[in-house]
């Protein structure tokens, strides 16, 4: 079934990344979480690691992978988001990390691939 907006695919490919990474042993802490700079798809734990969960969702190839919308201008942004969501919950002594999650949709199943520490953290 496909969604009639950008935003509720993107809801429904973050479900579906919340599922698969709960079965792969991730802690969920935050959905959509939302600050003055914008939101952070999911934060979540991975054994002592604090991992910022960004999620991408297509249809198809038709635009190139998923995870090649994480863009570096994208990465900056997300890098901003976790330092300020890392200071304002004082867990300045902890490991942190950028996950993807890219998501396909397809009619009969969906396509999903965990790209663990995808990007190193941007100075802006």
């Amino acid at each position: 079934m496909k969604y009639k907006t950008k935003n509720e695919t993107g809801k429904k490919g973050e479900q579906i990344a919340a599922v698969y990474l709960k079965k792969n042993g991730y802690k969920i802490k935050e959905l959509n979480f939302r600050c003055p700079l914008g939101e952070l798809d999911i934060i979540a734990s991975e054994k002592k690691v604090i991992v910022f969960v960004e999620v991408k969702t297509r249809y198809s190839q038709e635009l190139g992978y998923p995870e090649e919308a994480v863009s570096v201008k994208k990465q900056k942004k997300l890098s901003q988001l976790a330092l300020w969501y890392m200071q304002n919950k004082k867990l300045t002594d902890v490991s942190a990390r950028f996950d993807v999650v890219a998501v396909t949709l397809h009619p009969d199943r969906n396509e999903i691939k965990l790209i663990k520490n995808a990007f190193d953290f941007i100075e802006s």
